[in-house]
C-alpha cells in the first residue's frame, strides 16, 4: 500500500512538472513578445516622429525656421530618456568618449585629405561648383555653425543615437546597418529635391528638368544610404555617436569649404 502511495506521488510530481514548464514557457513566451512589441511600437514612434520633423523642415510653410530639426530631434531624445534609454543606448556613455573622439578625428583627416585630391583633379573639380557656397564667407559661417547645429548633431543624435539603440534592441546588428542605413537615405529626399539646380556639376552630368531632378533625388538617397552605413560602422565599432559625428561633420563642412574654394581660387 505505501509502495503504491509512492508511486501515485511521483506520478503526480511528474504529472506536475510536465505540466509547469509549458507553463512557464508560455509565460517567457509572453514576456518576450511583449517585450519584442513594445520594441517595436518604440522604433516605429521614432521613425514617425523623424518623418513629421522632416517634412515640416522642408514641405511646409515652416521650412524657413531653421531649428525646426534641431528642436524636433531635442524633443525626441528628451522623450526617449523620460521613457529609459540610457546615455549608452545614446551612443554618448562616458566609457566610450575617449575612442569616439579618436576615431572622429582621423575621420576629418580622412575626408580632408580625400576632398583636397578631389579638387585637384579637373576631370571631378566640377562637382564642387555648389552655387550655395560660391562666398567663402557664407562657406565658413555653414561649415562653422548651420551645418554642425542643423544637420549634423541633430542628424547623428536622431539616427545613430536614438533610432541606432531602439533598432538594436529590435533587430540587433542587422536591422541597426539595413534599417539605420535606408531611413537615413530616404530622410534626404526632401532635402535633395533642388540639387540639380544649385550644383553645377550635377547639372552639366543630369541636365535639367523633372527627369533630372529626381534622377538627382536618387543619387543623393544612395548616396546618403551608403554614407549612412559607413556612419553606422563608427557607431557600432566605437560605441559612441562622437565618430560619427565627425565623418559627417567632415562630409559636409569640408565639402562646403571646398566649393568655396573651387569658386574662389580656381
Amino acid at each position: 500500500m505505501t509502495t503504491t502511495t509512492a508511486h501515485t506521488t511521483a506520478a503526480t510530481g511528474a504529472d506536475s512538472t510536465a505540466t509547469a514548464s509549458p507553463t512557464a514557457d508560455t509565460v517567457s513566451l509572453g514576456g518576450r513578445f511583449r517585450v519584442r512589441r513594445a520594441d517595436l511600437i518604440s522604433v516605429v514612434a521614432v521613425i514617425m516622429g523623424l518623418a513629421t520633423i522632416n517634412v515640416t523642415a522642408h514641405l511646409t510653410s515652416l521650412s524657413t525656421v531653421a531649428a525646426i530639426v534641431p528642436v524636433g530631434v531635442a524633443c525626441l531624445l528628451v522623450i526617449a530618456k523620460a521613457r529609459g534609454m540610457s546615455w549608452t543606448d545614446l551612443g554618448l556613455g562616458r566609457a566610450h568618449i575617449g575612442k569616439g573622439l579618436k576615431y572622429g578625428i582621423g575621420a576629418v583627416v580622412l575626408v580632408a585629405a580625400v576632398i583636397a585630391l578631389a579638387l585637384a583633379i579637373p576631370m571631378t573639380r566640377g562637382f564642387f561648383f555648389n552655387e550655395s557656397y560660391a562666398s567663402l564667407r557664407t562657406a565658413l559661417i555653414a561649415a562653422l555653425v548651420i551645418i554642425p547645429l542643423q544637420t549634423v548633431l541633430p542628424e547623428e543624435l536622431a539616427f545613430r543615437g536614438l533610432l541606432h539603440g531602439r533598432l538594436r534592441r529590435l533587430g540587433g546588428t542587422k536591422a541597426v546597418f539595413i534599417g539605420g542605413s535606408i531611413l537615413f537615405g530616404l530622410w534626404h529626399v526632401a532635402s535633395s529635391l533642388s540639387l540639380t539646380a544649385t550644383n553645377v556639376g550635377l547639372t552639366a552630368f543630369l541636365g535639367s528638368g523633372t527627369a533630372a531632378q529626381w534622377a538627382g533625388v536618387g543619387l543623393a538617397v544612395v548616396a546618403t544610404a551608403g554614407a549612412g552605413a559607413g556612419l553606422t560602422w563608427l557607431r557600432h565599432h566605437t560605441g559612441s555617436v562622437l565618430a560619427p559625428i565627425g565623418l559627417h561633420w567632415a562630409l559636409n563642412a569640408v565639402g562646403a569649404l571646398a566649393a568655396a574654394a573651387a569658386w574662389t581660387f580656381l
